[in-house]
C-alpha cells in the first residue's frame, strides 16, 4: 500500500524543500558528538533503532551509510506484543515507525550514526510529525539498547541544544528499546524500489542527496 498524501501537503513539502524554510532549519553544520565510543578494533556487529517520521526515508538514508550492514523498517515503542501497519497507522498502538540499523562498529560509531540521524534523516525539532506526516507514530525517538547508547544520545542532544544548532529545541525522545517488529515486506527498501513515487521524490530522495553532499566520506552508492 502506498502512503497517501494530500496534494496540498506535497506542494508545501516541495516549496519548503526548494526554499529551505523548514521548521528545524539549522544555523550551521551539525557537529560531531563530543561523547562517543571509539571505533572497535575488530569487525563485529551492533544495532541502533531510530525513529523520525516515515520509515521509508530513514531506511533509505542509512542503507547508504558506510559501515551499515542492514537497515530494516519496523515498529517500536508501543504497548502491544506485535505490530502491523494498519494498526500502527491509527496512532492508537503507541508504536513509532522505526528503523533497526545493523552496523559494524569498527567502521562507524554509534555517535556518527546519530549525527547522520540529526543532520539529514529527519527534523528533530518537529513534534509528532515529519513533513506531511502527522501523528505519534511519526515522532522522533532514539531507542537505546544499553546504558552506553543512552549516555551518548542524551549527551549529544544536550550538546546540540546548548550550541543552538537548530532554531528550535530538539524534541527527540530517548527511551529504552523493549521490542522491534519488522514491518511488512512491501515497506522494505520502499524508496529504492519506488524512486518515481511523488512522496519519495519530494521527501526521501532529497535526504539521500543531502547525505552524499554533507557526508561524502560516509556515503556509499550501494
Amino acid at each position: 500500500m502506498a502512503r497517501l498524501v494530500p496534494l496540498w501537503a506535497l506542494v508545501l513539502t516541495l516549496f519548503l524543500s526548494v526554499t529551505g524554510l523548514r521548521a528545524g532549519e539549522r544555523r550551521g553544520l551539525v557537529p560531531s558528538p563530543a561523547l562517543d565510543t571509539p571505533l572497535a578494533s575488530a569487525k563485529s556487529q551492533d544495532t541502533a533503532v531510530l525513529a523520525g517520521g516515515c520509515f521509508w526515508g530513514i531506511q533509505a538514508v542509512f542503507e547508504h551509510v558506510k559501515g551499515v550492514m542492514n537497515a530494516t523498517s519496523g515498529y517500536s515503542g508501543g504497548s502491544g506484543r506485535n505490530a502491523e501497519y494498519e494498526l500502527v497507522s491509527t496512532g492508537d498502538t503507541g508504536h513509532a515507525e522505526s528503523v533497526r540499523i545493523t552496523y559494524d562498529p569498527s567502521r562507524i560509531t554509534y555517535g556518527e550514526l546519530l549525527r547522520v540521524f540529526f543532520s539529514v534523516a529527519h527534523d528533530p525539532t518537529q513534534f509528532n510529525r515529519q513533513g506531511p506526516d502527522t501523528g505519534t507514530q511519526y515522532r522522533s525517538v532514539i531507542f537505546y539498547a544499553n546504558e552506553n547508547q543512552k549516555r551518548i544520545a542524551e549527551a549529544y542532544i544536550a550538546q546540540l541544544d546548548e550550541a543552538r544548532v537548530f532554531r528550535h529545541k530538539i524534541v527527540t525522545q530517548v527511551v529504552p528499546l523493549t521490542a522491534f517488529y519488522p514491518a511488512e515486506a512491501y515497506h522494505q527498501q520502499y524508496a529504492a524500489r519506488h524512486p518515481d513515487n511523488p512522496y519519495i521524490m519530494l521527501n526521501d530522495a532529497p535526504k539521500v542527496a543531502q547525505l552524499k553532499q554533507q557526508f561524502p566520506d560516509l556515503y556509499t552508492g550501494k
